[in-house]
């Protein structure tokens, strides 16, 4: 069974920093490309960052040059570094294995305050 559970979340004030882990089951973690999502209140569920197999990143706009994503393929984690947080990444994070089976998280609550 795939399993996907994310740590790390929690409140912190703008400006500061948060590092989201997520432990994923190892079988098939070293070919998977790995993404970090996240839903606001009232809004929809967005990609935030991705990472494929090979360790290349990609971000979404609003977040570029704050977050960070990586990966160990050796402990099958995957990451998510997120600085000078801004009030507006208050959210639900979710881990999510993309390919080749597409699985969730049980999603980590992050809360920035003004």
């Amino acid at each position: 069974q795939v399993q996907l559970v994310e740590s790390g979340g929690g409140l912190v004030q703008a400006g500061g920093s948060l590092r989201l882990s997520c432990a994923a089951s190892a079988n098939i973690f070293t070919i998977s490309i790995m993404g970090w999502y996240r839903q606001g209140p009232g809004k929809q569920r967005e990609l935030v960052a991705s990472i494929s197999s090979g360790g290349s990143a990609n971000y979404a706009d609003s977040v570029k040059g704050r977050f960070t994503i990586s990966r160990d393929n050796a402990k099958s984690m995957v990451y998510l570094q997120m600085n000078s947080l801004k009030p507006e990444d208050t959210a639900v994070y979710y881990c999510r294995r993309i390919t080749p089976v597409p699985s969730w998280g049980q999603g980590t609550q992050v809360t920035v305050s003004s």
